[in-house]
């Protein structure tokens, strides 16, 4: 049963995520977690304008928060995101990852220790190789993963980082993706 959906990106990421978002119908959807690299830099702004323009409740994530259907959560600025296996989000100041905190492969790969088949990885557009072993470990773990097609992306060095380490479940165009996370999704009902 699918638990999570996590989504990764950097350069070029507002405009997917926002536009992967817009796809996805909120109606029995599982939680949803993002990693956007913005270092220091708040991003309340955008937050604000997706939950003016969303059917989702999105916002920044919180210590200790639990995660909730229907609900997308973003790692705050320079902080890692992890998830737990109660399903609730810690923050870290660990140090940086592939430079970034917030790191993608430290977000993946506590949603594929935490949830295991449960999971399913995103990974769009960015211009360094954070998140390839995160999604990596997400299809270790027996979670779905998927990678937007380089050749669509602003940057297509992220996720085609993530096809050089290994064969990614899906390496679809960004505007094909909504309707693969909700074939997967299928109609199985969120318990959260």
């Amino acid at each position: 049963m699918i638990k999570l959906i996590a989504i990764g990106a950097s350069f070029g990421g507002l405009d997917a995520i926002r536009t992967l978002l817009f796809n996805l119908p909120p109606e029995n959807m599982v939680p949803v977690i993002v990693t956007l690299h913005i270092g220091q830099h708040s991003i309340s702004h955008f937050i604000g304008r997706l939950n003016r323009e969303s059917r989702f409740f999105i916002r920044e994530a919180a210590d200790k928060m639990k995660l909730k259907k229907q609900s997308v959560y973003f790692a705050p600025p320079d902080y890692h995101l992890l998830v737990e296996n109660d399903q609730s989000i810690t923050l870290s100041l660990d140090e940086k990852v592939n430079y970034s905190r917030p790191s993608i492969d430290v977000m993946f790969q506590s949603a594929a220790w935490s949830q295991g088949p449960g999971v399913i990885g995103v990974l769009l557009t960015g211009a360094n190789q954070d998140g390839a072993l995160g999604l990596k470990t997400i299809s270790q773990n027996g979670g779905f993963t998927i990678v937007q097609d380089p050749t669509t992306a602003v940057s297509r060095i992220m996720p085609q980082s993530a096809i050089n380490l290994f064969k990614p479940d899906s390496i679809l165009p960004l505007e094909n993706i909504a309707e693969k996370i909700v074939g997967l999704i299928g109609n199985q009902h969120c318990k959260l």
